[in-house]
């Protein structure tokens, strides 16, 4: 019996190998192992039309269309191909298009198959934990009320401190200053402004040589006494600095510097001892005590990126040892630009929490030595956007926030605001606006998700660019918006108990992704050592997709990077398979494969340097995708 069933297994093997790849796949086969999967379709789509498909032919196919995330096509080849075959794998990839399709009934009884066959799994784990994940959106009531400042340039500008009835803030207006090449804005300076009686401010001034340099200048802070003033500043200006023997770039920290007031200026400006070539620190804020000072940092034995810290000012103005503020305010994304306020609020910006995108602003309290629960400021003080450099004059409820939210005047705006008490309610409404002219959007495909990022609904904006969607509140949901020849966006809605929520979403052309010879896209994530396009990857190639098809001269390259970590080898095949579904995704969508080209770039040509300590953020920078204009830019100009 032991030799009969070896001998049977032997011959079912056979038999899949003859049925798996002979010579009529061998084609299709070569094709798909080149990551040509637009061809292979084709020739697994005419096999099929001969009469030559079987559980192999519709497997591969249904690979191919997962791939460039063609998700109806790969749904229909998945469940051809598991009327034969029950394999778990193939069975959750089906789930995922089911899923991706819009069935969730269905997707969650495959996943029911999947986690019965698998339970160890952590995506069974994790879908057993969830499995009613359909959504229930929820919209938090507004607590300020926000405007765009009056003084903001058509440059970068933030922060918001106000000592002594002026305000300092932080900005690239300087047109005599060096261009910065990562934002091509001028470097940054520190401005005051002088308040006036109506509440307005005075054009701003300049501070003086002693404080601005060359290089960037960052955040203010005051002692209570107004005597010492504290602000951040690149470590260039004490010649301590990094260059790359390759590339001949030089790498600063930033640094931490104090600057004594005398007379009605500021003059003896000296580095803080808490400064290192190692790491930087940032963003200080003080105490109404004077006792205490709060920063940002990445030095070692932190959380994460960047960290908050406190430190003791002793009463000869040097600083006691830092101490981290803990793994309940920190995470392993970034904290910033803490403020502590008169009633010992802490407020600062993350990446880290739950928020709605990018930096959002959080507050606690440390009370006997413990951290109160980390809370989200809401809406509007958080955008999808950055929001960041948050202060507030605690018993007049009034202060500023820095975003990089649409709509501003700059790349960085500052926004004055007034607190408020929040309302709650379940309607919202979506307004689709053209960000340049404000006129309302007709025809725009706005669709509403969960917060697990399952799609409910989608809608078309009216005449007058509105749609509007009913939820449960105590939820976050997600709206997600496409029209012709706009930049789609992503708008994160906070939950709420407002009767209705208005939100507002500014698109702008789709040329704003041409910069130079790049089209800069949203970085394209792929999951841990895959190279299947997901559906976040497919929503930004879209776009590259509209904006080759806008402009038929257009050639580009699609290059992706790895992080360093596995095989230099892997990670070139990786790489190059990734590239290749980046590309094969972009033919799928109609445009000719002369106009694209595909480079595997592995691990050649690190994004951040970051050798053996890299954090999850770090890689994260490095595995990315870049798409480069080879010929045919200027018919965007």
């Amino acid at each position: 019996m032991k030799n009969f069933k070896t001998l049977l297994f032997i011959t079912l093997m056979s038999s899949l190998c003859l049925t798996a790849q002979n010579k009529d796949t061998k084609k299709a086969d070569k094709q798909f192992s080149r990551f040509e999967f637009v061809k292979a379709a084709e020739s697994y789509n005419k096999l099929i039309e001969n009469g030559k498909g079987d559980s192999y032919v519709y497997r591969q196919l249904a690979e191919s269309y997962y791939n460039i995330f063609n998700t109806v096509e790969a749904e229909r080849w998945y469940a051809k191909a598991l009327e034969s075959s029950q394999e778990p794998e193939m069975i959750y990839k089906y789930s995922q298009m089911l899923k991706a399709n819009g069935k969730y009934a269905e997707s969650n009884e495959q996943m029911e198959k999947f986690a019965s066959m698998r339970p160890a799994d952590d995506r069974a784990t994790a879908f057993r934990k969830n499995p009613d994940y359909l959504p229930k959106i929820l919209e938090r009531g507004k607590k300020f009320n926000v405007q765009n400042a009056d003084f903001n340039s058509e440059q970068s500008d933030f922060g918001g401190t106000m000592y002594d009835d002026k305000l300092y803030i932080t900005s690239s207006r300087n047109d005599n200053r060096k261009t910065y090449g990562w934002n091509q804005e001028p470097f940054l300076d520190i401005y005051s402004m002088a308040q006036n009686s109506d509440g307005s401010y005075q054009a701003a001034t300049l501070m003086n040589d002693e404080i601005n340099t060359r290089f960037h200048e960052g955040l203010v802070a005051f002692a209570p006494d107004g005597k010492t003033m504290y602000f951040s500043r690149e470590s260039y200006f004490e010649k301590d600095y990094e260059k790359d023997s390759i590339s001949k770039v030089r790498y600063s920290q930033l640094y931490l510097f104090k600057a004594t007031k005398l007379g009605s200026d500021w003059d003896t400006v000296e580095s803080l001892a808490v400064n290192s070539e190692n790491y930087s620190v940032k963003n200080p804020s003080i105490s109404t005590d004077g006792k205490t000072m709060y920063f940002s940092s990445n030095m070692p034995g932190g959380y994460g990126n960047f960290d908050i810290y406190k430190t003791a000012i002793n009463e000869d103005g040097t600083l006691g040892e830092p101490q981290n503020m803990g793994q309940k305010v920190n995470t392993e994304g970034q904290e910033m630009f803490p403020y502590i306020s008169s009633t010992n609020t802490l407020y600062f910006s993350s990446n880290g929490h739950l928020g709605l995108g990018g930096l959002d602003v959080f507050y606690t309290k440390e009370i006997d030595g413990k951290i109160a629960p980390i809370r989200n400021v809401g809406i509007p003080i958080n955008s999808n956007a950055d929001d960041f450099a948050f202060t507030i004059d605690e018993e007049a409820e009034e202060g500023f926030v820095s975003s990089n939210r649409e709509g501003g005047k700059g790349s960085d705006d500052v926004y004055a605001f007034k607190k408020l008490q929040p309302l709650c309610d379940v309607l919202v409404t979506a307004t689709v606006l053209d960000d340049k002219t404000r006129e309302p959007l007709s025809g725009a495909s706005v669709s509403l998700y969960d917060a697990e990022g399952n799609m409910i609904v989608t809608k078309t904006s009216n005449a007058d660019g509105i749609a509007e969607f009913i939820v449960e509140c105590e939820k976050d949901t997600e709206l997600e918006v496409t029209i012709d020849d706009y930049d789609s966006k992503k708008v994160v809605v906070k939950g709420s108990n407002e009767e209705e929520v208005n939100v507002q979403i500014s698109l702008d052309p789709i040329e704003k992704l041409i910069i130079a010879d790049k089209i800069e896209l949203a970085p394209i994530y792929f999951d841990f050592d895959k190279s299947n396009i997901t559906a976040q990857a497919a929503f930004e190639l879209d776009k590259l997709v509209q904006i080759m098809k806008k402009y038929p001269e257009l050639v580009i390259n699609a290059t992706s990077h790895t992080d360093s970590r596995g095989p230099e080898s892997y990670n070139q095949l990786l790489s190059q398979r990734r590239a290749k579904s980046t590309q094969q995704y972009v033919i799928s969508k109609g445009i000719d494969e002369s106009r694209i080209t595909a480079e595997g770039k592995g691990e050649s040509d690190l994004k951040v340097k970051c050798g053996q300590n890299c954090t999850d953020d770090e890689h994260q920078l490095n595995r990315r995708s870049e798409f480069i204009i080879v010929s045919g830019g200027s018919e965007t100009e």
